[in-house]
């Protein structure tokens, strides 16, 4: 791990992203620890006064990178980048910064690698994808190439970062917020055995921390990046959303083949995924080796603490169907119905 010179007390810092989800965190670490913070929005429809102590550029990541021409950073935290070419746009403007982060993902690992995997694993490799159509085929193997784009741009001051599932408040996705919001229904609920089936996960804050620290100390490295530290299931998931839930929840584990003939593995209406964290069959993607982030000083909060936050922010935001993610309670009530009549 290459480790360069400190920063300073105040750093100058590029967030390209915006500040929906991991950058509106990475962004409000970076300002609570006294850093001058740029974000450039790839929009116009995200409002300036999120955070209205930081500069707000707007622009168009492809091709629209004018807004950041002629301009330098100490340092660049990129939350957005999905295809090389537009990755190499930003890396490659002349003195834009000293040190670059992306945020890359575990899954520049085939779906089918085996637990255990650490940052030294072999991913996909190429050839690339000639398009640059994101599908969950093409995903891995061009953040792959997105991060062999950033090394050779920054061959020393380079920190990737692979986070599994991110999950917290403001989370745009919903695979963690479904069963937050579920367990906190009351009534039955729909859980798909096995219950001892491994999840991995990451809150957004502390994924922030971890970045930003790294991003001061301008750590030069690759990081595998989710959790928790020790063996968590699937159960041990629910069981903590219903505790937190408070509400009578009573789960109902369904048998898997009764789940797949009714193809709950597959994505629903709108691509959206019925069941998430219901990977059974891929045991070693929820349980990656997270050593060498632990010893660089990736550290967790309290399951219990997310699950409450993540509750809190769904009820101020508004708790409608469907959701981006998950079941709607009419198709779990059908299919629980089912199940007790197959038995």
């Amino acid at each position: 791990m290459l480790v360069r010179e400190h920063v300073g007390d105040r750093m100058n810092l590029l967030v390209i992203g915006g500040t929906h989800f991991v950058g509106r965190h990475a962004v409000e670490r970076a300002v609570e620890r006294g850093h001058e913070v740029t974000v450039f929005h790839r929009g116009g429809s995200e409002p300036d006064n999120r955070f209205p102590d930081v500069e707000h550029v707007h622009g168009d990541r492809d091709g629209g990178l004018s807004p950041l021409t002629g301009r330098t950073w100490d340092a660049v935290l990129d939350t957005c980048g999905y295809v090389p070419r537009v990755v190499r746009d930003s890396v490659r403007l002349p003195g834009i910064a000293g040190h670059y982060t992306f945020v890359s993902s575990l899954s520049v690992y085939s779906d089918d690698v085996g637990q255990g995997a650490t940052e030294a694993t072999p991913g996909h490799g190429p050839p690339f994808p000639d398009n640059e159509e994101i599908t969950d085929e093409s995903y891995g193997p061009l953040k792959v190439a997105c991060e062999l784009e950033v090394q050779d741009a920054f061959p020393e001051a380079a920190l990737i970062v692979r986070p599994g599932f991110i999950v917290g408040p403001y989370d745009p996705i919903d695979r963690f917020t479904y069963w937050v919001r579920r367990a906190a229904m009351g009534g039955e609920m729909l859980a798909p055995e096995p219950a001892n089936l491994r999840v991995q996960l990451i809150d957004v804050r502390d994924l922030s921390a971890f970045v930003i620290d790294h991003i001061e100390t301008g750590t030069g490295d690759v990081f595998n990046v989710t959790g928790p530290e020790s063996v968590l299931t699937m159960g041990e998931v629910l069981e903590a959303c219903v505790a937190v839930g408070d509400a009578n929840t009573e789960t109902i584990w369904v048998g898997g083949a009764f789940l797949r003939e009714r193809r709950l593995h597959e994505p629903g209406e709108h691509g959206r995924e019925q069941l998430p964290y219901w990977y059974p069959e891929l045991a070693g993607f929820s349980a990656f080796d997270v050593s060498k982030a632990l010893r660089a000083g990736l550290r967790f909060r309290p399951l219990a603490e997310t699950i409450a936050d993540t509750l809190a922010w769904d009820r101020r935001r508004g708790q409608t169907w469907p959701m981006g993610a998950g079941i709607t309670p009419e198709r779990e009530r059908e299919l629980l119905d089912a199940w007790r009549e197959r038995e």
